[in-house]
C-alpha cells in the first residue's frame, strides 16, 4: 500500500465540503474508466460569479477523495476566474503530495471543476476563454 501522509489521510478519513447542491448553477462530472474513478461536482454561484458553495461525490479511492476535498477548500468563496486557475498542481502541492501512481486523481479534481464551470457557463451563456478547447468527454489518461 503507498504511504500518504496525515493530511491526505485526514481529507480521505474526513472530507470536506461532501454532497450534492440541490439546483446548483453547474454540474461536471468527468471519469476515468481504468481507474474506476469518478468525480462530480457542483457548485452555487452567486451573481458576483463567486463560487459561495461547493459539494462533490467521488468515487474512487483514497486518492481522489482527498484530491476531490482539498480541491473544493481551494476553490470555495474564489471567483470563477480564480478557480479556473487552480491546477492539480495546486491540489498536489496543499495535499503535500501523493504517490506517483494516484496523481491523475489530482487532475480528475481539476477537470471536474471545469466540467462544472462550462456547465454553468453553457447555462448562463458567459465564456471563460480559460475553458476553450477543454472536452470534458476525454478520456483521461494517468
Amino acid at each position: 500500500m503507498a504511504m500518504y501522509n496525515d493530511k491526505v489521510m485526514d481529507h480521505f478519513m474526513n472530507p470536506r465540503n461532501v454532497g450534492e447542491i440541490e439546483n446548483p448553477d453547474g454540474v461536471g462530472e468527468v471519469g476515468n474508466i481504468r481507474c474506476g474513478d469518478i468525480m462530480k461536482i457542483y457548485l452555487r454561484i452567486n451573481e458576483d460569479e463567486v463560487i459561495e458553495d461547493i459539494k462533490f461525490r467521488t468515487f474512487g479511492c483514497g486518492s481522489a477523495v482527498a484530491s476531490s476535498s482539498i480541491a473544493t477548500e481551494l476553490i470555495k468563496g474564489k471567483t470563477v476566474k480564480e478557480a479556473l486557475k487552480i491546477t492539480n498542481k495546486d491540489v498536489l502541492r496543499e495535499l503535500g503530495g501523493l504517490p506517483v501512481i494516484k496523481v491523475h486523481c489530482s487532475v480528475l479534481a481539476e477537470q471536474a471543476l471545469k466540467a462544472a464551470v462550462l456547465d454553468y457557463a453553457t447555462k448562463t451563456g458567459k465564456h471563460y476563454e480559460e475553458l476553450d478547447g477543454f472536452n470534458p468527454e476525454e478520456e483521461h489518461e494517468h
